[in-house]
């Protein structure tokens, strides 16, 4: 019988330019951060997601929702950080350690939301 690795959850709320990098990468990575981006910071609940997503709204005129599993072995070595309410939750995953998340990720990033 197969043994199934241990996964967890992340939602990424991106707009439109940040999608279309994925999607380059066939919704298999993230793109690399910008030299001001030191961290890539995937969220830990759809709520927290959703609150996000207003601001790529407002800032952007439309907003995505993405959800990725990432191997838990791997998510294990970052602590989760609390942002705002105890509902604003994120890991913080340095933008050197990028690459090794995306080799981590089990199956496609998705798209669960869209908005507006």
């Amino acid at each position: 019988m197969e043994c199934m690795e241990e996964v967890v959850t992340l939602y990424r709320p991106c707009g439109q330019a940040e999608l279309d990098l994925v999607a380059a990468l066939e919704y298999k990575a993230w793109p690399p951060r910008l030299p001001i981006q030191p961290i890539f910071y995937p969220v830990t609940n759809i709520g927290y997601a959703r609150e996000v997503n207003v601001w790529n709204v407002n800032q952007y005129g439309k907003g995505y929702i993405t959800e990725f599993q990432v191997k838990k072995v791997f998510m294990d070595r970052y602590r989760i950080e609390t942002v705002g309410n105890s509902s604003h939750t994120e890991w913080w995953i340095p933008a050197k350690d990028l690459d090794e998340m995306n080799a981590n990720i089990v199956g496609l990033i998705r798209v669960v939301e869209e908005s507006p």
